[in-house]
């Protein structure tokens, strides 16, 4: 099945399928310099927090997203899959890249 995602930040949206990540369907936003890091959990480059709507979060490195941020929807892209329409607003690094573009 497939979701809407839509960035807070920039007001774009685009399908992610349940199966893939959230940064994979990021991806075909056709934007260069989308920092995507290791893809695995380990580099903390793709942090979001989803402000609405359900997902699956996968196993992430606690030295890049602590408990309460998990608590507080902020996940790392590459390790969400959605379960509905989400809300993200970008933070960290993807931050300059996706809000801000030279």
């Amino acid at each position: 099945m497939k979701y809407q995602i839509v960035i807070e930040d920039t007001g774009e949206q685009y399908p992610c399928d349940e199966r893939e990540s959230v940064l994979e369907g990021m991806a075909r936003l056709g934007r260069r310099g989308i920092p995507v890091g290791c893809r695995g959990g380990g580099c903390g480059v793709c942090k979001v927090r989803i402000l609405s709507g359900e997902y699956v979060a996968k196993v992430m490195s606690r030295a890049h997203v602590s408990a309460v941020e998990l608590s507080d929807g902020i996940v790392l892209a590459c390790r969400v899959l959605p379960g509905s329409d989400l809300s993200v607003e970008v933070t960290g690094k993807m931050k300059k890249t996706i809000v801000n573009p030279k």
